[in-house]
């Protein structure tokens, strides 16, 4: 699917209904610190805050969510406000509940570990292999995090190499560093 073709579908969607029932995943972009992140918002709460391309997301959860799907402002703009008051340092925990609907059954452990990652800190994959009981488990550990559907708001990235090195991130090291600078810088304020 093309841009121009999503582009069309999202507006024929949006006009479909003006003044009626609206769309069962609102879906949406929003411009960050570290660059755009796909949002998209169900009826359990957010499934996707992705780096990943606007058509990847949007086929992703009409192929795995549903294929109602469009923009949907009263959703996505608790969660942009969310993001930038997150950004600008002024929030700490997310209140946006999280529907790990897009990740596997052993991604959804290693995720809900990652969440309970306290804010400023890090963790390592082998912490997070010995909280799960899988301990040798590391590669499947860092795949999970690596198709992490709701970044930024599931903090993968709190999670380092053992040696401290920055690791891999969907988004590139830069963001990964903004975002782990963003917390320290707040957690160290106050």
């Amino acid at each position: 699917m093309s841009s121009n073709d999503l582009d069309a579908l999202l507006r024929v969607t949006s006009s479909t209904y003006r003044g009626q029932t609206p769309p069962d995943i609102a879906f949406g972009a929003y411009e960050g610190a570290v660059g755009t992140l796909m949002l998209a918002v169900t009826g359990k709460g957010i499934a996707a805050c992705s780096f990943e391309p606007e058509n990847d997301v949007y086929e992703l959860l009409s192929r795995h969510v549903g294929r109602f799907i469009g923009p949907d402002a009263r959703r996505l703009d608790p969660v942009r406000r969310e993001l930038d008051a997150y950004f600008s340092g002024r929030l700490r925990a997310f209140a946006t509940p999280v529907d790990l609907t897009l990740a596997t059954t052993f991604a959804r452990t290693v995720l809900q570990k990652t969440m309970a990652v306290p804010y400023g800190t890090t963790t390592t994959l082998e912490q997070i292999g010995e909280s799960i009981g899988r301990p040798r488990a590391l590669r499947a550990i860092g795949n999970a995090l690596a198709s992490n559907p709701v970044c930024v708001i599931v903090p993968c990235h709190r999670v380092v190499r053992e040696d401290g090195a920055l690791g891999d991130y969907a988004g590139g090291q830069s963001a990964k560093q903004h975002l782990l600078n963003v917390e320290r810088r707040t957690a160290t304020a106050g």
